[in-house]
């Protein structure tokens, strides 16, 4: 799809942002629709219908909502419409062909999938839009009652095909009054450009490792070689993600709307309950505000704190794919996090923090094993390839050879993925005024040396798909 390169991003957005500013400030939200309708249409005109649609029943269920404010019977008879379209719309085209699979595998039938593509962003659109219809059925969030208006919330270009999932609490204010400013543009490109080299310095370059150690036969490769593979494809997902998080926002500050964030430096985390804490924050606090608090939360028996766990879990795993290996992956998290709730965390607590990292990024690393094949009899094959089941030797001339020629970029990844900048810019703000000019120049320097490298990058590979656009 021509929108998952980032070469044409580089194009579209300048184009964009051109007319954005020369244009009345009524006229902005148009020139933002338009160009996010066009951004998402170039890819796949067919299925922009499917989002025209879901804004269409949710934007009049809300009317409806409002319409009938003092009937709550009527008001929640809206708001299950609209539950019911946007699950059924996201059931079919994303999960149809596995349940069918699943089906011929139970039963030995023959039924013939639909070979329906998946719409990109469904996922991520389909929530938005239902976190809307929700709200305004709790009286959290006003009626929109501009179409256009509320059709400019959900198709917003900037985080429309990967998230974060923006609710529309979040930037309604923003619809409608917006501070559009030189700093907050400033602000912008520098996050966007940050996410940009995440991606392509880092992401695409550890992936490709990755990538290798993933072709090799599992008795072939070491025990040692098979955790340094499992280690970049933990890398290679977040440096992927959370830079295009960091270019949805920095592409939102540029036209004057402020994002929420969506990852907190989740590698540093001592547990798996800190690592949700860290990780998609915009999935995992949708899931709790809208799933896991409405089936009781922890209010409620442990036997009922256990089952609401397990529901969102599940649900978690599945919102990532239609395969069973997703579906795992959220169970495995559901059973972790119940063991921290109620068997070792307070233990856990007491330890000192290596430790508890260590604990963490382990779970972690093995986790992404599991999300990363779809494919059971590969996913049995790399598991035994971990733990030497597979015949294969604890280590290898490869695991010297890969970790050599990779070693400097492994390093900077594994730094950068610890909260270093953060805490350099707080060293910063304490230096005196001649010593923050010479950050911020040298700080400059880098960001020059960074984009021609990343230029130099992307004039080689022009296709750089990010990984949660199939999701």
């Amino acid at each position: 799809m021509v929108f998952s390169s980032i070469p044409f991003l580089f194009f579209f957005l300048p184009l964009c942002l051109i007319l954005y500013y020369a244009v009345p400030y009524k006229a902005k939200n148009y020139i933002l629709l338009a160009f996010s309708l066009v951004f998402y249409a170039w890819g796949e005109p067919v299925y922009i219908v499917l989002m025209l649609f879901a804004s269409a029943v949710d934007y009049t269920n809300g009317r409806l909502m409002e319409r009938f404010g003092t009937n709550e019977r009527r008001r929640k008879g809206f708001l299950c419409l609209s539950v019911v379209i946007n699950l059924s719309m996201l059931g079919f085209f994303k999960y149809a062909d596995f349940v069918v699979e699943t089906l011929n595998a139970l039963t030995g039938a023959s039924i013939q999938p639909l070979g329906l593509g998946l719409p990109v962003g469904i996922s991520f659109f389909t929530f938005q839009t239902m976190s809307y219809s929700i709200d305004l059925y709790r009286r959290e969030v006003e009626v929109e009652k501009n179409y256009f208006t509320y059709l400019t919330y959900v198709s917003m270009f900037p985080q429309l095909i990967a998230g974060p999932i923006v609710r529309f609490s979040t930037v309604n204010r923003e619809l409608h009054h917006r501070n559009i400013r030189w700093k907050g543009f400033v602000q912008g490109t520098l996050r966007f450009m940050q996410g940009l080299f995440k991606k392509v310095l880092i992401a695409n370059n550890v992936g490709a490792l990755w990538e290798t150690i993933r072709a090799m036969e599992p008795g072939s490769a070491s025990v040692a070689t098979a955790w340094l593979g499992a280690a970049c494809f933990t890398l290679q997902l977040y440096f992927d993600f959370s830079a295009y998080s960091d270019m949805a926002i920095g592409m939102g500050r540029m036209l004057g709307f402020h994002f929420l964030e969506n990852f907190n430096y989740p590698l540093y985390a001592v547990s798996v309950t800190d690592f949700w804490r860290r990780w998609h924050i915009s999935l995992s606090t949708w899931f709790r505000d809208y799933v896991y608090i409405p089936l009781g939360g922890n209010r409620v028996s442990v036997a009922k704190h256990l089952r609401n766990m397990f529901v969102v879990w599940f649900l978690t795993g599945l919102w990532h794919g239609a395969a069973w290996n997703f579906v795992l992956w959220g169970l495995y998290y559901g059973v972790l996090l119940a063991l921290e709730k109620y068997v070792w965390g307070k233990k856990l607590s007491g330890l000192p923090s290596p430790i508890r990292h260590f604990y963490a990024i382990w779970i972690v690393v093995f986790g992404f094993v599991i999300f990363v094949f779809d494919d059971m009899g590969q996913l049995g094959g790399y598991l035994a390839a971990l733990f030497g089941a597979a015949g294969n030797r604890l280590f290898g001339q490869e695991f010297l050879w890969y970790a050599g020629n990779y070693g400097v970029l492994l390093a900077a990844a594994v730094l950068l993925a610890f909260p270093v900048y953060p805490f350099l810019k707080e060293k910063r703000k304490r230096l005196p005024h001649a010593g923050r000019v010479v950050c911020n120049a040298l700080g400059m320097v880098g960001y020059v040396l960074a984009f021609l490298l990343t230029t130099a990058y992307l004039v080689n590979d022009t296709y750089n798909p990010f990984l949660y656009f199939r999701f």
